[in-house]
């Protein structure tokens, strides 16, 4: 099961909660009608035990179990410091 969850990359935009920061990850997609490419930010709270984040950092998350009402990823891993 481990192997199905989803795995996406981001930055850390908000560190200011404990033990969670807000992931942006952008992503881009094709206009249905217009067909021009549009980028779309989405952002998502993820669970940061060691407090280790810091804004401007590139993560990558890990989709899990339900840690909170809005909490629904993990931080694996800090790919790039700020």
């Amino acid at each position: 099961m481990r192997e199905q969850r989803k795995r996406l990359i981001g930055t850390v935009t908000s560190n200011k909660m404990d033990k969670t920061v807000v992931v942006s990850v952008e992503t881009t997609k094709r206009h249905p009608l217009y067909g021009k490419v549009v980028r779309i930010v989405k952002k998502y709270k993820a669970h940061d035990e060691e407090n280790t984040c810091r804004v401007g950092d590139r993560v990558q998350i890990l989709e899990s179990r339900p840690l909170s009402r809005q909490k629904r990823w993990t931080v694996v891993e800090v790919m790039t410091k700020a």
